[in-house]
């Protein structure tokens, strides 16, 4: 029997501005209608993405939020779906918030974040012994200063975490944030030694991996996935490595077998907003882990889950049940072929 989904570290309030395009710097640029206040990061939004993937699945979350109005919308809105377990989250001083500027003109959104009390999350805020699941999703790395510090004996207090975790039974997942900078090759590699399942986007891939996967025309290179993958699983990853980008999923699997899946073709028109994008295709092979899934269906189960997430602006209102969301991959079937040359 399922014993369901750990989630820890960032619960965030995103604040997003719809714009016209986003402006260089000292231009003007328009806010449109449609200003949104909503949960982020990736405990509200993998944790609300997975309970409405299958209401029935034990979720549980750990994390803080803060003694202000923006701890009273996490707390409220995922205090509204009964089977997510709140008990382990620890209300003190001021959330963290998120300004996501989302421009009509390409679909992209810049993020400006206030860390807050995310910033002193560690491993001191969380119970082993009051845990109950089977797999323990945590991140973003990069955005959890207490756990990205150094650590004599692991390399990152992150790293620690995982261990520990992986020492109390349960399978380990993690996800990191995007940003510019070195200081992808100091932070991850050491948590990657104690991670079951890493899933992450090509941009962060390319960073950890030194692998091109995208180059500075905005061009993707498929035929070198299967290569950042390998390097991935060579850091430590013992189960799915998994990239993912808006033209598909890649994988490879505890057996070293390569899945590479197209996007959904999906018509003009039909995405409102990718802000929770990433985290939608995660908690879909998240599920896909937790029911044992092969990696292919797993990864299947995330494009649809991404597809769906597209449809609304804010992170998780797009989000449905496993079979609705299946669906949209009869609706709108995957783009042709995006491997390049053989692997």
């Amino acid at each position: 029997m399922s014993k369901g989904i750990v989630l820890a570290g960032n619960m965030i309030v995103d604040i997003t501005y719809p714009i016209e395009r986003y402006p260089l710097e000292s231009e003007l640029t328009t806010v449109t209608e449609g200003i949104e206040r909503s949960i982020g990061g990736l405990v509200c939004n993998v944790i609300t993405d997975l309970a409405k993937l299958d209401d029935t699945l034990p979720l549980q979350a750990i994390g803080l939020i803060g003694d202000d109005s923006e701890g009273d919308l996490i707390e409220e809105q995922l205090g509204r779906m009964k089977n997510i377990d709140l008990s382990q989250v620890v209300r003190t001083g001021r959330s963290s918030i998120t300004i996501v500027m989302s421009s009509k003109e390409n679909k992209k959104r810049t993020f400006f974040q206030y860390h807050g009390n995310n910033a002193f999350f560690d491993e001191s805020y969380i119970n082993w012994d009051s845990i109950r699941g089977d797999i323990l999703h945590v991140g973003y790395i990069l955005l959890l200063d207490a756990l990205d510090e150094e650590d004599e004996e692991y390399g990152t207090k992150m790293a620690r975490l995982l261990k520990h975790a992986q020492e109390h039974g349960l399978k380990t997942s993690i996800d990191v944030v995007t940003e510019t900078g070195n200081r992808f090759v100091k932070i991850v590699p050491p948590a990657l030694k104690y991670t079951n399942y890493c899933v992450i986007n090509e941009s962060e891939a390319q960073q950890i991996t030194g692998v091109l996967l995208r180059d500075q025309e905005e061009r993707l290179h498929p035929e070198h996935m299967k290569e950042a993958l390998s390097k991935m699983k060579e850091m430590g990853v013992s189960a799915w490595a998994v990239i993912h980008c808006p033209e598909g999923g890649f994988g490879l699997d505890e057996n070293g077998s390569y899945v590479e899946l197209p996007s959904l073709k999906l018509p003009k028109g039909y995405i409102k907003g990718s802000v929770g994008a990433g985290d939608a295709f995660c908690a879909g092979v998240l599920y896909g882990a937790e029911k044992a899934y092969s990696l292919n269906d797993a990864i299947r189960l995330g494009i649809c889950a991404a597809g769906a997430s597209l449809s609304r602006q804010n992170a998780t209102d797009g989000m449905r049940a496993v079979a609705e969301v299946m669906k949209l991959e009869e609706l709108y079937v995957p783009k042709g072929n995006i491997c390049i040359g053989t692997h």
